[in-house]
């Protein structure tokens, strides 16, 4: 294939852009010497950064003899990106500049349906929402991502296969058209939280970290990088995966599977069939998870069930190490984020016990720090990729 001039450009963009963004601050002597570009092409191409008003100068730091180099930073009021969390028991809007700062949040609880029409008519209040609370111009965003659980498959025909949901070859594309006007991502919302944690949260310094996902559904991604582009992150089936044969029947059609034991419905279950468990005050899941990782601060049926939780989470996450050889593994999604603290410390003793010595001596396992927003920001990570593999903005109706 034969590149322009005007290729040749954008990749250059690209390339600085990308490494400017993932540094606090750069110079243009250490952007020469990341990109192997000549003193006069970092100039230009930074210059054009600096008058496009996506990058700034920020201040410099002290030369060998020389003069003191200024930093290039990017600018985080240069626009806005609008992340979307679309889950089993709620849906998450958050409104955040382009280097990933909280602007705004709304968060919906699901009573009943999931309907694509009707998730759709609750994400598109949630944009208009989000951006009137601090008067952003929502024709005017960089992109919004979305991301949604299960077996996401998102291709050429632009069908998203959701079966968490229900959902099977649905255009929610087309359905989110009818209010969006800026470009437009949707992806596996496991993948795009591997990527935000290598970014912004507990896997930043790692070269491989795998994200667990857990919720009503339990999800995994392997992220690895960063490289030139960034982060490159692959979700997986992690949550079907049998750990007991013959074991519990899974939502899926199979038995035994990680999900059916880990899951937030699993382990409700699980607490109030022990004998001398309690009713729930609590109406829905999200609430009634966070009851019983109270009631599991002295001993009883609720402190016995996490600690089979945490038996087979370790199990899972062994099986993961051996196959994976990872740095580090991150607890993260709203279930992790309620009773990953009380877990924790059985569930690093369980993967120690299943995994490879070799390889568990290797490993950190960590909870998330990325805290309410986790999903909804890994989901806004996605058009954040695309402007820095383009090197600026996107137009809403360039090709994927």
């Amino acid at each position: 294939m034969r590149h322009t001039t005007r290729d040749l450009r954008r990749r250059n963009r690209a390339a600085l852009l990308t490494h400017i963004y993932h540094q606090d601050a750069a110079s243009r002597l250490e952007l020469m010497h990341a990109s192997g570009l000549s003193s006069g092409s970092v100039s230009n191409v930074v210059s054009d950064l600096v008058n496009d008003g996506m990058v700034a100068e920020v201040g410099s730091e002290d030369s060998d003899g020389g003069r003191p180099r200024a930093l290039l930073r990017v600018r985080p009021e240069f626009g806005d990106v609008v992340g979307v969390d679309i889950g089993e028991t709620h849906i998450q809007v958050g409104l955040f500049d382009w280097t990933l700062r909280a602007r705004a949040t709304a968060t919906y609880a699901i009573a009943e349906s999931l309907e694509p029409e009707s998730v759709a008519r609750t994400v598109l209040g949630g944009i208009e929402k989000v951006t009137a609370e601090v008067g952003v111009d929502p024709d005017g965003l960089l992109g919004v991502g979305v991301g949604v659980p299960g077996a996401a498959r998102v291709g050429p025909s632009n069908l998203v296969y959701a079966p968490t949901l229900g959902w099977s070859g649905v255009r929610l594309d087309e359905l989110l058209r009818r209010g969006v006007r800026a470009p437009l991502y949707i992806d596996n919302c496991a993948r795009t939280l591997g990527q935000a944690e290598m970014w912004r949260g507990a896997g930043r310094g790692t070269s491989r970290t795998i994200v667990a996902l857990l919720g009503v559904g339990v999800g995994a991604a392997l992220a690895t990088g960063p490289d030139a582009s960034g982060v490159t992150s692959t979700t997986s089936e992690w949550g079907h995966t049998v750990v007991e044969v013959g074991g519990v029947a899974c939502r899926c059609g199979s038995q035994g599977c990680l999900e059916a034991y880990v899951g937030a419905e699993a382990i409700l279950t699980s607490y109030l069939e022990r004998p001398g468990s309690e009713p729930f005050e609590a109406t829905d899941t999200e609430a009634r998870l966070a009851e019983l990782a109270a009631r599991a601060a002295v001993p009883g049926p609720a402190a016995e069930v996490l600690d089979s939780t945490a038996e087979y989470l370790g199990i899972g996450i062994a099986n993961l190490v051996n196959l994976l050889s990872p740095d580090r593994v991150v607890l993260a999604g709203w279930a992790g984020q309620t009773i990953g603290p009380v877990i924790l410390p059985a569930v690093r003793a369980a993967a120690r016990r299943h995994a490879l010595y070799y390889l568990y001596d290797q490993l950190r396992i960590e909870l998330g720090e990325l805290g309410s927003d986790a999903v909804a920001l890994g989901a806004a990570t996605l058009p954040v990729v695309r402007i820095l593999a383009m090197g600026g903005p996107v137009p809403a109706n360039a090709p994927r």
